[in-house]
């Protein structure tokens, strides 16, 4: 009985010296640079004014849903800056440096990096952005109204969003890029009224399924040729609807007016999408295409090849099956539940 007591004091005792409690007027940055890696952070509810860095293996955790917002005063320098800075909520970031023209060299990711149950709203940045992850868990968090993304992975393998909820992001609210492979799963996530819901750019390997993309003006984007290849996502089981939001052309970004748009694939490969709702993408405003389902070559005309869209409820859009100019080889797109397409006949049963 006493050695039983003595162990599960120590054990107690050696829990304890691997987590901090912070509370609503202290320091979440200070505990994440005290706690030892692998370590826990529990944050308490409140309002913290931070910018986070994290650079080793840190469970964060939100208990009374705090909300992380912008500090008074100029972000200092943080590792996700890259040649443009920016003010992120949290970064999440491993060893690696840019050149002058923006090309990075990793030496080493970080590792596990998990992050559930925030708030971050009202960023510059982006809510939560990620460079050199390896297996980073993010969970249950809200990213209201942030600058550029809600949540964005680059360079990163592993990375597994669940449950999070992403809104008003200049961009998108889900972002995985750069990545070879990503091997990226996201599920149960829901995302209106971005720019892009979720947006896999220059990225390879993983998993859509279960998430909700309404009020977007595009639910769903996949992007090649920026730089390299794109595609080879299980895109399953997800509602892609309503993603009628109007945006305007942006030359900055070199952006076509866009909207009424569900799932795009510009140059994407083996892409397979299946038992996906799609229903009521209606561009409200001006926009280079209008589809429930649109295939288009990538932005240096690299075309879209070995998709399989099947199985899917493709109805009420402006168009249900775009597939422009029929660009691309190996592209599967029926049996859908669908009505109308270009070309003619991709409906018929």
């Amino acid at each position: 009985m006493m050695l039983g007591g003595l162990l599960a004091i120590g054990a107690g005792t050696a829990a304890a010296a691997n987590s901090i409690v912070v509370g609503p007027n202290d320091s979440i940055q200070a505990a994440i640079n005290a706690v030892p890696p692998g370590g826990t952070v529990i944050v308490q509810g409140g309002v913290h004014a931070e910018h986070l860095v994290i650079t080793k293996t840190v469970n964060l955790v939100g208990s009374g849903n705090p909300t992380l917002v912008p500090p008074q005063g100029a972000a200092p320098p943080s590792p996700c800056s890259g040649p443009d800075p920016n003010e992120d909520g949290v970064c999440v970031a491993g060893n690696f440096t840019f050149d002058n023209q923006g090309n990075i060299t990793i030496y080493s990711s970080v590792q596990g990096v998990r992050i559930s149950g925030f708030t971050i709203r009202g960023f510059d940045g982006t809510g939560i952005e990620q460079f050199a992850g390896s297996g980073s868990t993010f969970t249950s968090n809200r990213l209201l109204g942030n600058g550029e993304y809600g949540i964005a992975a680059f360079f990163s393998t592993g990375t597994t969003e669940v449950s999070n909820f992403a809104t008003g992001s200049g961009e998108a609210g889900f972002y995985i890029g750069d990545s070879h492979p990503a091997n990226a799963t996201l599920t149960g996530n829901t995302s209106t009224d971005n720019l892009f819901g979720f947006f896999i750019r220059d990225a390879e390997y993983g998993r859509l399924a279960s998430n909700d993309s309404h009020g977007n003006c595009i639910g769903i984007l996949f992007v090649a040729d920026a730089p390299g290849p794109d595609g080879a996502f299980n895109v399953q089981g997800n509602s892609v609807n309503q993603n009628n939001k109007a945006c305007p052309a942006d030359p900055d970004e070199q952006t076509p007016p866009l909207s009424g748009l569900g799932l795009v694939l510009f140059g994407a490969h083996d892409v397979n999408a299946t038992g996906n709702i799609i229903k009521g993408n209606v561009a409200s405003g001006d926009s280079l295409a209008s589809a429930g389902v649109a295939l288009l070559p990538g932005d240096l005309g690299t075309p879209p090849t070995n998709n399989t869209v099947r199985g899917n409820v493709i109805q009420q859009n402006s168009l249900d099956i775009l597939w422009f100019d029929q660009i691309g080889t190996g592209n599967v797109l029926q049996p859908n539940v669908c009505q109308t397409s270009d070309p003619s006949g991709l409906c018929s049963s």
